[in-house]
């Protein structure tokens, strides 16, 4: 069966576009300046072939049409790209000052939000061809511009958990015992391409370096009762996946099936927490308040969970201090965990969106503890 999603069409790309210029005027800007990185994707629908020193710009200015700059050699593949007719595309060449270009694009005064991936070289460009105009991080003045997904992008996010669940059903049946770190993470690589991601990032964490939060995956031999964290996805139809799950090598003792279910009973209530008019930091509160109640406080997490979408960290963040409102269509990789530093580590996330009325998990495999060999 084909899974591939329907194309997102030239009227989707116009919109967001519409919408993130007015948004700007909102927040008196006068505009916003977007380079190649994800926001471009998102937005226009453009993924140049590489990222060279060559401006490439997206113009978007309220009550405007949206301007794309491009190398132009770079041309041809701009106006191949889908949301292509809803700009109007112009270019410059080598030998040419693009910072000139530019200049007819933009206000002289003017005020502008700026991709977060934009080259300080073509910053500072900008600032010196206009030393009137003055720039301001996107992800400051607009963080939300990507958070809230359409029909579209839901079901995308969903295919993308979808093929997570499938490898992580999949993984359960190798063996674990007397085999690296890197190895099993090897593994998670190969099914997932083999359920059609692009890219992926897999993470085996085994032992004690499961309580260890920034760890790398490494040649650590698996060994008979190990907690293994399994934290893995990557890109599937341009969009993300994220799972994460905690397994045991042979039998666990009490205490870790104890904290274990801890960390799943944690989950479950920043699940139960989500819905329109939820705070951001009231999920992050719902999954802590049970772990600190059982005497893990110093132990938890630094944050329950992220945005996700066409970046697998995105606005707006699960934390103790974020005060954004949930509106549907936000959705998030919701992960609490507990980590006791030199002995070993659990942790348990999936994709979430939210709807009209609660909360709907894209990740559907089970989250209790899993036996492996």
């Amino acid at each position: 069966m084909d899974d591939t999603p329907a194309p997102f069409t030239e009227e989707d790309y116009a919109t967001r576009m519409t919408r993130a210029a007015r948004d700007a005027a909102e927040t008196r800007l006068s505009g916003l300046l977007i380079t190649p990185g994800p926001d471009l994707t998102w937005l226009c629908g453009y993924r140049p072939t590489a990222t060279t020193e060559r401006l490439t710009l997206l113009v978007l200015t309220p009550g405007s049409e949206p301007r794309l700059l491009v190398p132009s050699l770079e041309r041809p593949d701009a106006e191949a790209a889908p949301g292509a007719d809803a700009v109007r595309i112009s270019d410059w060449r080598d030998g040419q000052d693009p910072y000139s270009a530019a200049t007819g694009l933009l206000l002289p005064n003017g005020r502008y939000g700026v991709a977060d991936t934009t080259w300080a070289l073509h910053l500072l460009g900008l600032q010196e061809a206009l030393p009137l105009t003055t720039y301001r991080p996107l992800t400051v003045v607009l963080p939300l511009l990507r958070a809230v997904k359409d029909d579209h992008e839901v079901t995308r996010l969903a295919s993308a958990a979808a093929a997570a669940d499938v490898v992580y059903e999949e993984i359960l049946s190798v063996r674990f015992t007397g085999r690296r770190e890197s190895e099993v993470a090897a593994d998670l690589a190969r099914l997932l391409h083999e359920q059609g991601h692009s890219q992926v990032v897999t993470v085996v964490a085994s032992g004690r370096n499961s309580a260890d939060p920034h760890h790398r995956t490494g040649e650590r031999t698996l060994k008979k009762g190990d907690m293994v964290i399994l934290d893995f996805g990557g890109l599937k139809d341009g969009y993300a996946s994220h799972l994460t799950r905690t397994v045991h090598v042979g039998e666990p003792t009490e205490e870790e099936r104890t904290v274990h279910d801890l960390v799943r009973t944690a989950q479950q209530a920043a699940f139960e927490a989500i819905g329109p008019g939820a705070t951001c930091q009231e999920i992050d509160r719902g999954a802590r308040r049970w772990i600190e109640d059982a005497g893990y406080a110093d132990y938890a997490a630094e944050r329950t969970g992220h945005g996700i979408g066409v970046t697998a960290h995105e606005p707006p963040y699960l934390t103790g201090n974020e005060e954004t409102f949930l509106v549907p269509g936000m959705c998030f990789s919701m992960g609490p965990g507990v980590r006791l530093p030199g002995r070993f580590g659990v942790r348990i996330a999936d994709v979430v969106t939210c709807t009209a009325d609660g909360g709907r998990r894209l990740n559907a495999t089970d989250r209790g503890m899993a036996i492996v060999a």
